[in-house]
C-alpha cells in the first residue's frame, strides 16, 4: 500500500478520534462543559464525576468504539491501514486540533484500539484494568497496569507488528497519564467513588 494512503488513512482515524464525545454529551445535557469540572478531562471517568452514570457509560462506550472502528476499517483496507488508524485514533483523541490538542487520556478510545487489534489482547487488558481497579480503586493506576501488560498480551496473542503498535499506543496513554503518576506517588491521587461521583 502506498505510503500517502497510510498517511491519509492515519489523517481520517484521527479525525474520528477527536470527536469529544464526553464534551458534547455533557453540553447536551445541559451540564455546561465537562473540562471545567474536576480534573477537567473530557473521558468517561471525568464525566462520571457530574454524578451522571448513563453519560459516563456513554462517553466510554462511544470513545472505545471510534477506536475499535477505525481499526476495524483500517483493517478491512489493509492490514497496515489498521494499524496506521489504530495510531491516528488514539493520537485524535489526545490530541484534538478544536480543543486546542487538549484531549482524553485515550484509556477507552485505546481499549476499543486493542479489541479490534485482537479481541484476546484487549480482554486481557480490560481484565487488568478491573482487578487493579477492584483493589486499588485507582483508576489511573488500573490503566496503567493494563497498559504496562498489554504488550505481553499482545506478544501472546498476535503479531510482532501489531505488539509493537499496542506498546506504542500503551506509550502515548502512560505518558498522558503523567499527572496522575505525580499524583499516586504523592499520594493525593482521587479514588473511585460510584456514589455520586467518581476521581481517578
Amino acid at each position: 500500500m502506498p505510503f500517502w494512503q497510510l498517511i491519509l488513512g492515519a489523517a481520517l482515524a484521527y479525525l474520528l478520534g477527536s470527536i469529544p464525545f464526553g464534551l458534547v454529551l455533557t453540553r447536551l445535557a445541559g451540564l455546561g462543559d465537562i473540562r471545567q469540572i474536576g480534573s477537567g478531562n473530557i473521558g468517561a471517568t471525568n464525566v462520571l464525576r457530574t454524578g451522571r452514570k448513563g453519560l459516563a457509560a456513554a462517553t466510554l462506550l462511544l470513545d472505545l468504539g471510534k477506536g475499535a472502528a477505525a481499526v476495524l476499517i483500517g483493517a478491512g483496507l489493509a492490514p497496515e491501514m489498521a494499524i496506521a488508524a489504530a495510531i491516528g485514533v488514539t493520537l485524535g483523541h489526545m490530541f484534538p486540533a478544536w480543543l486546542r490538542f487538549k484531549g482524553g487520556k485515550g484509556v477507552a478510545t485505546a481499549g476499543g484500539v486493542l479489541l479490534a487489534l485482537s479481541w484476546p489482547v484487549g480482554a486481557a487488558a480490560f481484565a487488568t484494568w478491573l482487578l487493579v481497579a477492584a483493589i486499588s480503586r485507582y483508576s489511573s493506576l488500573a490503566a496503567l497496569a493494563a497498559c504496562v501488560l498489554a504488550p505481553g498480551y499482545a506478544l501472546l496473542f498476535t503479531t510482532i507488528d501489531r505488539a509493537a503498535v499496542v506498546g506504542l499506543v500503551a506509550i502515548l496513554v502512560i505518558i498522558r497519564h503523567r499527572e496522575n503518576i505525580r499524583r499516586l506517588l504523592s499520594g493525593e491521587e482521587s479514588k473511585i467513588k460510584l456514589s455520586g461521583s467518581a476521581a481517578g
